[in-house]
């Protein structure tokens, strides 16, 4: 299989599950008699106390073939069955050399299980895997750990993934991949803050644009696990799947559990791994338009302060700004005067809204606006109606609750009755209300969620809940949006934006962490899925000061918002603010629907990124300094993604604070002098942005000039 510039070989002969015999750079004319004279070259030799004839390892790794790292597949029924030999009964391929499925079936010796292994190339060149057990015997199987695994080539010895914390999400790390595991292990019942998010392996020393990156992503929202592996042999893997809790899944006769799709993508260097994942997103069945709207969420601006005229000259300030969607945040609901009760009721106030929400959301209608609302519906305050209700709905190991966080607790959606309490909540408010968009928060960790009254643990069912939840919602308002907020970034993964619309990425909103988080949420995600907004002067997190000019020159990387009372805000911020407005609305088809290219070679202190169309006939160019430069002034700009041959404009934009010395009107370079020469920049100060465009300049019958 073969597909925008990858290619993957995989070996179904046996003995044994299907291996991966490569997955890499495209082999062009790769014929069947090549692939068998690939699959026979490929072949093991015997080391030193090795095997015989040692087998290749198989995507789900079997310790009978005397494989010594991590196993695939671990359970037992009361112990028999640890070790199950598996023969393949079926292989059926489906696509003829491009993108494609292909579908494995095996049994093990003892008849005991089967499984349904789906492997598929995607057009975008990014490699899938997932399986499905069933337990065939009348003996109760209980599963611990089922996780597929791609091959590493030798040279991809270094590591990156992403670590982090509420309000500093996808902080980068590096490490050096040596023999046996790197493995992280997410056990907060999300995805997590501080989760693996990607886990590259490649070439040492790669970056934006340069080395060969293989990389991996589970695609759970609940626990999960990445991990790459090199075992004494030289052999490495890179792979993930579910994090399962102890005695969570047992498999009785006929059941059957399946994995989440372990996505692989490669590419010379981190730019060309994350458009695949972008291409992906950007062709699921329900496209997320460029020409996403402005959005103000009011909670910076009232918290928990409700009243009406306040909510409603929010509304009219934003909507002369420019902005298309409001957004009623936490607080509108049952006894929700603070954090601390009401959590769980999802009625609306009556001594706040006596006439319920239509006044506001009638006024915020009449301005042109789309209307938001925020939810938080797998989560309970103990002082609220349903858990007085219903304390036996809440998530618990034992009979006490759990450690309360952010003074909540976890309603368990795994029981029917709860479940379908939340939803009949939620549909009343979305069947009664004109609510365009639903802002889904999560605010803490699932920690000893079990189910009462036994305690077995539940976070599984509670996942697979939260997405028929979304699915069923989806189903009766089909032009619903969803953000996923989990306390910020806390749920960022590609099972839950196959059924959202966009992802919020920090519940900090200071622009200068703000380029970091985005930078490297772009990793997996695309800007017009990445909630991106402009804050008040002084950041509500940080403390922290910064120009509207940096504000907003970071949020517009993203889909762009406003998070700011703008009843403080002078004449002449509104006005600068409607100016960043207008240009977002003229260049979003562009910034949120072009090729991210982030550039290497300037360290921390100096951040160049930006956006080319596919048509390389543009792009938009932000230089950042982040602290005092040095050397100063900084380097060139310079910038990839252009057509090397094509001459283009390249300008500053207005607004721009900081010409360059060398601006008195047009430049125009090739995109190679662009790429590999550059530009003098400017000398500003720290937490500053100056952004650029390049356009290709047409020639005399219309055309860009080639």
């Amino acid at each position: 299989m073969s597909a925008a510039g990858v290619t993957v070989v995989v070996d179904g002969r046996g003995p044994g599950l299907p291996v991966v015999a490569y997955w890499g750079p495209e082999l062009p004319g790769l014929d069947d008699e090549q692939v068998s004279a690939l699959l026979r070259a490929a072949v093991g030799v015997t080391g030193s106390n090795a095997q015989d004839e040692p087998p290749p390892v198989a995507i789900i790794p079997e310790h009978k073939g005397g494989w010594t790292g991590r196993p695939g597949l671990r359970g037992s029924a009361g112990g028999a069955g640890w070790s199950p030999s598996f023969q393949i009964t079926s292989f059926r391929p489906y696509g003829n050399g491009g993108p494609g499925l292909l579908e494995v079936e095996a049994a093990d010796d003892a008849g005991r299980l089967a499984l349904l292994i789906e492997i598929e190339l995607l057009p975008s060149g990014l490699l899938r895997a997932r399986a499905t057990l069933t337990n065939q015997r009348e003996e109760t199987y209980g599963l611990e750990d089922l996780v597929l695994s791609f091959p590493l080539p030798a040279e991809a010895t270094e590591l990156l993934d992403f670590a982090g914390r509420h309000n500093l999400e996808r902080v980068p790390q590096r490490a050096p991949l040596h023999v046996g595991l790197h493995t992280r292990e997410n056990r907060r019942g999300r995805t997590g803050a501080d989760s693996a998010y990607v886990l590259h392996a490649g070439e040492p020393g790669f970056g934006f644009a340069r080395g060969r990156v293989w990389a991996v992503h589970t695609a759970w929202s609940g626990n999960h696990t990445h991990y790459a592996e090199r075992v004494w042999s030289g052999e490495q893997r890179l792979g993930g799947g579910e994090l399962l809790l102890a005695g969570e899944v047992r498999l009785a006769r006929g059941e059957a559990y399946r994995t989440p799709w372990v996505y692989g993508s490669h590419g010379d260097g981190l730019d060309e791994v994350a458009r695949r994942f972008h291409r992906h997103l950007r062709s699921r069945g329900r496209p997320v338009d460029s020409e996403r709207p402005v959005s103000l969420n009011v909670w910076e601006a009232v918290y928990f302060d409700h009243r009406l005229d306040k909510l409603l000259e929010l509304a009219e300030l934003a909507a002369a700004a420019g902005a298309e969607r409001y957004v009623l945040d936490d607080g509108w609901f049952g006894s929700r005067r603070d954090d601390t009760s009401g959590l769980g009721d999802w009625v609306v106030s009556p001594d706040v809204w006596p006439d319920g929400l239509h006044p506001l959301i009638n006024g915020v209608k009449r301005l042109g606006l789309q209307f938001g609302l925020w939810f938080e519906p797998e989560m309970v305050n103990p002082d609220s109606d349903l858990a007085r209700e219903h304390p036996e709905w809440i998530m618990s190991a034992r009979d006490e609750w759990p450690v309360e966080s952010r003074r909540q607790q976890v309603l368990n959606l795994g029981l029917p009755g709860a479940y379908e309490h939340v939803k009949t909540q939620i549909l009343a408010i979305l069947d009664e209300y004109a609510i365009d968009y639903i802002k889904w928060d999560h605010n803490r960790d699932l920690i000893e969620a079990g189910t009462q009254p036994t305690g077995e643990p539940g976070v599984h069912d509670q996942t697979l809940a939260f997405y028929r939840l979304l699915d069923e919602l989806r189903a009766a308002h089909p032009a619903l949006e969803i953000e996923s907020c989990s306390s910020g970034g806390g749920r960022v993964d590609l099972e839950v934006l196959a059924r959202s619309d966009r992802v919020w990425v920090s519940d900090n909103i200071d622009p200068h962490d703000r380029q970091h988080m985005l930078r490297w949420s772009a990793q997996l995600v695309p800007p017009e899925f990445l909630g991106s907004h402009i804050a008040s002067d002084r950041n509500h997190v940080t403390g922290r000061r910064h120009d509207l000019a940096f504000r907003a020159g970071t949020a517009v990387f993203g889909h762009l918002g406003i998070e700011w009372d703008l009843t403080a805000a002078g004449d002449e911020q509104l006005g600068e603010l409607g100016e960043w407005i207008a240009f977002f609305k003229e260049h979003r088809g562009l910034l949120l629907g072009g090729d991210l290219v982030r550039m290497d070679g300037y360290g921390d202190d100096v951040l160049v990124h930006g956006v080319v169309s596919p048509d390389r006939s543009a792009a938009l160019i932000a230089m950042v300094t982040m602290a005092s430069p040095y050397p100063d002034p900084p380097a060139r700009l310079r910038f990839r993604g252009l057509d090397p041959r094509r001459p283009y404009r390249l300008r500053p934009l207005h607004p721009a604070s900081h010409p360059p010395p060398w601006w008195d009107g047009d430049v125009v370079l090739s995109g190679a002098a662009i790429e590999h020469a550059g530009v003098a920049a400017p000398r500003v100060r720290p937490d500053q942005v100056v952004l650029y465009s390049a356009d290709a300049l047409r020639g005399p019958d219309g055309g860009n000039q080639a």
